[in-house]
């Protein structure tokens, strides 16, 4: 059966040049947003947590996305689950968005009780003939990948997820992100359509001269240059910036440390990329001076040295370094505003004001991100003005801006649209 907005979206995704930003109307029309949460919100894989969010028993966690809800939760035996937020009695919510603690899971509008395994415990007044078996709550197909909660609301699941899975549960082990803990949470709703959040993110062309406290710590050229464009100094230290990122990544991953760039980025169904990047400066975290925030290091890090481990996904981006690690997700609320939910993340027995300055660990995301909220508000003003045309892509800086909205037609159409 077609989607219902297949063929007035079909169009749109035609109108898309190699090369080039997409159709004003992949960005702002109704039609293509409930599209997006269908396609890539629903039958993709998605990050939406940690499982330090539930730390312990009873700890639940409610993420909304759309029209669904799940709860994130740890059961009596302190394994992790994800439920449907969905009471199979005549569907009430169970469970407010947010977090909460309960013993059981109890729908406040009739009473009925599951564990927190989902299995109904007590449905009042349905009679002795009534069989609790077959109405347990709904279960979330889940992935834990070294701490971080990947899931996919559909049935059928794509099943390259396990390449991410292989790769960053290797890469994240000596973090130990299921034993840290959140330190501090900041959401942020940009005024803007999700994609743009997920290019914005995507490039570094814009962070000379909009970022002054990240580029203490990030290195923009990591992310591509134009050489001609380069005075010939600044064209010699690229070239040895080349050579020295060479030369680390050879060694880190010589001492056991996976470094290189893995992509998962177009010709698939699970989009990622993740690197071990250098940290600029003093070269230990992404801090205003770029020392490490936290002296109680991640897991069982003994280094600070290690850079920043790098995880992009279609609707996410991690840093993990050796003190600390900040990873954001993003929920589209609407055709044009998104939702930008960032944690970070310290040891689980770091103290604050002992082992870390909360405004030195937060100080450098807490302002990329209200500056990036800024830049994503002024480019959707701009894609609905009457003006608009799509533009080039620099090949140089923007490549894997090509690479994202490449794949995102691709799975437009793979899934009917």
């Amino acid at each position: 059966m077609l989607n219902t907005f297949s063929s007035a979206i079909s169009p749109l995704l035609d109108q898309r040049m190699p090369g080039h930003a997409l159709p004003a109307g992949l960005y702002t029309r109704e039609d293509v947003f409930k599209a997006d949460l269908d396609v890539f919100f629903r039958r993709h894989w998605i990050y939406v947590g940690l499982e330090c969010d539930v730390p312990e028993p009873g700890d639940a966690h409610v993420i909304d996305l759309g029209s669904s809800s799940i709860i994130l939760l740890r059961d009596d035996d302190s394994q992790i689950r994800v439920l449907h937020n969905v009471c199979r009695h005549r569907g009430a919510r169970l469970l407010d968005s947010g977090t909460s603690i309960v013993s059981k899971l109890v729908c406040p509008y009739h009473q009925w009780t599951y564990e927190l395994d989902g299995e109904l415990a007590f449905a009042p007044h349905m009679g002795t003939g009534f069989d609790k078996t077959c109405k347990s709550l709904k279960p979330v197909h889940f992935r834990s990948i070294g701490g971080l909660i990947y899931v996919c609301l559909s049935d059928n699941p794509p099943e390259d997820i396990g390449t991410l899975e292989t790769v960053m549960r290797e890469r994240l082990a000596p973090y130990d992100i299921a034993n840290s803990k959140v330190a501090f949470q900041s959401e942020i709703i940009e005024k803007g359509n999700w994609k743009l959040t997920i290019e914005n993110n995507r490039e570094c062309y814009h962070c000379s001269s909009n970022h002054p406290e990240l580029c203490v710590s990030f290195i923009d050229l990591d992310f591509g240059f134009d050489p001609a464009s380069l005075s010939p100094e600044d064209r010699e230290e690229a070239e040895q910036h080349q050579a020295l990122y060479e030369a680390r990544t050879k060694a880190w991953e010589a001492e056991g440390y996976p470094s290189a760039a893995v992509e998962q980025l177009v010709d698939c169904a699970t989009n990622f990329r993740t690197q071990r990047l250098i940290i600029a400066g003093a070269g230990e975290s992404q801090t205003p001076d770029a020392t490490a925030a936290s002296s109680k290091l991640l897991g069982s890090m003994t280094r600070k040295d290690l850079g920043d481990v790098h995880l992009w996904g279609h609707n996410c981006w991690h840093h993990f370094m050796g003190d600390h690690a900040v990873c954001t997700m993003i929920i589209p609320l609407s055709a044009d505003e998104t939702l930008v939910r960032t944690k970070w993340l310290v040891h689980k027995d770091a103290v604050e004001g002992r082992d870390y300055d909360l405004d030195k660990l937060t100080s450098v995301w807490v302002a990329t991100n209200e500056q990036d909220a800024q830049l994503v508000a002024r480019s959707y003003s701009g894609v609905v003005d009457p003006a608009y045309e799509p533009g080039p892509y620099s090949p140089f800086t923007e490549g894997q801006l090509d690479n994202f909205v490449t794949w995102y037609i691709d799975r437009m159409r793979a899934n009917g649209y």
